[in-house]
């Protein structure tokens, strides 16, 4: 192929990528805003369920939404709750022992001490030589590390506000967004593509409110079983059961194993309280995968079984916990897709 003008071509070129590139810098520069509304939107389409089931009663839309997200936020209020007075009264222990080291004048006799008793070989003053050389070499680092942290957890609470708002906006607006994407489609395709579009935010939604109540189910039972069992902070174990339950796949399990764990506490639980724990969960897990899940999850649309994990890893590889959260739903709605509009297409060549 002959180029008659390189000049114009390799400019055309250059700008291209540059453009490219520009595209890219400013997506990863909003990639926070976009985690934001596509954390609000899946919580919207999730809560859409409740919201239509409460308009089915004869209550104005703005009435269904607010019932809704108070409930929603009573919830969580409770959640809350529940685990910051433990949390609280835990950390302040464990600062009041950490003080009452810190101010007594033979801690660091009593460590090394215990370092020269146990390894005779050890060289215990050069290991503290050492040991005081790195805080002092590192303490900036240290201290940026701390500050670091706190600006996170302040974000983090700012984010959290973010999808509060946004989750309220578009709960309230969802028909008003419904119908202006419906608008852009032609007329001639419109009613296909709105049962398409309804099919794919009924299973998201559907979705959503299964895992929810499977969550419900597994931390009430929990709540009664730790508390028979006189598991140590039964109320807190449960809120850690129920948002495992949250997550597919790997949540009830590492749930699980953080409660097995937690029996394991000294002067808290005991080692019988842990087994009869590990039992329950694993007998409760091959319930829930074969009983209570398939009934929850009936209204949802049907995904294979390696659909759900290689969707599942992959979400999570890519936007983390939430990927992991809303990998299915995508996956169920890919999967409308490819059975409504792909395969149908093809039958038609």
């Amino acid at each position: 192929m002959k180029i008659h003008n390189p000049f114009r071509v390799a400019l055309v070129a250059t700008l291209g990528v540059g453009l490219g590139i520009l595209l890219i810098g400013s997506l990863q520069s909003l990639s926070t805003i976009l985690l934001y509304v596509g954390t609000a939107l899946f919580i919207s389409l999730g809560l859409d369920p409740v919201v239509s089931w409460l308009e089915r009663r004869r209550l104005p839309r703005w009435a269904a939404v607010l019932i809704t997200l108070v409930l929603v936020l009573g919830v969580f209020a409770g959640i809350v709750w529940i685990i910051l007075p433990t949390l609280i009264q835990q950390v302040s222990q464990l600062v009041r022992q950490i003080t009452i080291i810190v101010n007594g004048d033979t801690w660091q006799e009593d460590i090394r001490g215990f370092l020269t008793d146990t390894f005779p070989g050890l060289m215990v003053d050069d290991i503290f030589d050492q040991a005081n050389q790195w805080l002092l070499d590192n303490i900036a680092t240290i201290s940026e590390s701390v500050l670091g942290a706190t600006l996170g957890v302040v974000n983090g609470l700012f984010g959290v506000f973010i999808v509060l708002i946004l989750t309220i906006y578009l709960t309230a607006s969802t028909p008003s967004l419904k119908n202006a994407v419906y608008q852009l489609v032609p007329a001639s395709q419109r009613e296909s593509f709105i049962g398409l579009a309804d099919q794919i935010t009924d299973s998201v939604g559907y979705y959503v409110m299964g895992q929810v109540t499977l969550g419900v189910i597994n931390g009430v039972l929990s709540a009664i079983f730790l508390t028979i069992i006189d598991a140590p902070f039964p109320a807190v174990l449960a809120v850690v059961a129920f948002l495992g339950s949250l997550i597919p796949l790997v949540g009830t399990i590492s749930a699980s194993a953080i409660i097995v764990l937690t029996c394991l506490i000294p002067n808290l639980g005991s080692t019988t309280t842990a087994i009869i724990a590990a039992i329950y969960y694993l007998v409760y897990m091959q319930i829930e995968a074969y009983v209570v899940s398939p009934r929850v999850m009936s209204r949802a649309v049907s995904v294979p079984g390696g659909v759900v994990v290689v969707a599942a890893l992959a979400g999570g590889a890519l936007l983390g916990l939430l990927g992991a959260l809303i990998a299915i739903p995508v996956a169920a709605s890919v999967l409308i897709i490819y059975r409504q509009v792909v395969i149908p297409r093809m039958n038609e060549r």
